[in-house]
């Protein structure tokens, strides 16, 4: 299993090439969906703009947690932790 250092942000811990995969069809999912809700966005059957993005958000959110789920970022140590 090959593990990658990724980039340099405070609670994320390096990542095997399996969990990238996973993060990574995940986003290709999200980009499909967020597109469904962009052709919506132009279409006159889709007329409460409030609703889509709500729809929007949640979508977003979703997506976010579902990818925190699998790359599992830590909480980060403060200049006045012991």
């Amino acid at each position: 299993m090959t593990i990658h250092n990724g980039l340099p942000v405070a609670g994320y811990q390096p990542q095997s090439s399996d969990k990238i995969a996973i993060v990574n069809a995940n986003k290709e999912l999200e980009e499909r969906v967020l597109r469904v809700i962009d052709d919506l966005t132009l279409s006159p059957q889709a007329t409460n703009g409030r609703w889509l993005a709500i729809a929007r958000t949640h979508i977003e959110e979703g997506f976010m947690a579902l990818n925190r789920a699998v790359f599992q970022p830590g909480r980060v140590k403060l200049p006045e932790d012991n």
